[in-house]
């Protein structure tokens, strides 16, 4: 189950999806979150079943459509995955040549 739920959430996709939701000045539906992040409903939908299961969201139904809430743990990760994400944009700075780093490794 780990490695399923590692896997789904650094898909484009579904990444998208999950911080869109960490939105919490929005309502979401299904069909909305979908076509705001430019995917399917049905691949919204499975996402969002799977993320249920493993205690990330939780739907509540009005009518024929589910509103859709990041639990606790869902806004964890979605933190954490904004913060990853965050970090991988940010520059990094130049490492020096391998000879340079040993060359001052010696004289040291």
């Amino acid at each position: 189950m780990a490695d399923s739920v590692g896997m789904l959430l650094f898909k484009d996709k579904q990444a998208r999806l999950l911080l869109m939701l960490s939105d919490s000045g929005r309502e979401w539906y299904i069909a909305d979150l979908a076509k705001a992040a430019n995917v399917t409903y049905i691949h919204t939908s499975r996402f969002l079943g799977r993320c249920e299961e493993a205690g990330m969201v939780r739907s509540e139904k009005h009518g024929r459509m589910k509103r859709i809430f990041l639990t606790e743990k869902g806004i964890d990760v979605a933190r954490g995955l904004a913060d990853v994400i965050g970090r991988m944009q940010a520059p990094t700075p130049q490492a020096k040549p391998a000879t340079q780093q040993t060359k001052e490794a010696v004289e040291k």
